[in-house]
């Protein structure tokens, strides 16, 4: 699968919103890691916010090609 593939627009249905799915999903998150770290996620932490943020991101693009390749490969015959 490459870049520029043309897609529909989206079709109003009764699935729940992913925004409300999404607001849940952080709300756990948070509470997970204040228990881990023992406070909620404050500026001027100690840590590089850019660096964190970064490594997070290449580790979802990783899971994200992951999930490509393997759904491509599902769709091509063999």
């Amino acid at each position: 699968m490459g870049f520029g593939t043309e897609q529909p627009q989206p079709r109003h249905n009764n699935e729940p919103y992913v925004k409300d799915a999404l607001i849940a999903d952080i709300e756990e998150l948070c509470e997970r890691r204040r228990v881990k770290y023992g406070t909620h996620l404050q500026p001027n932490n100690g840590r590089d916010a850019l660096q964190d943020a970064y490594e997070e991101l290449v580790d979802g693009a990783l899971y994200l090609k992951q999930l490509l390749i393997e759904r491509d490969a599902k769709a091509t015959p063999q």
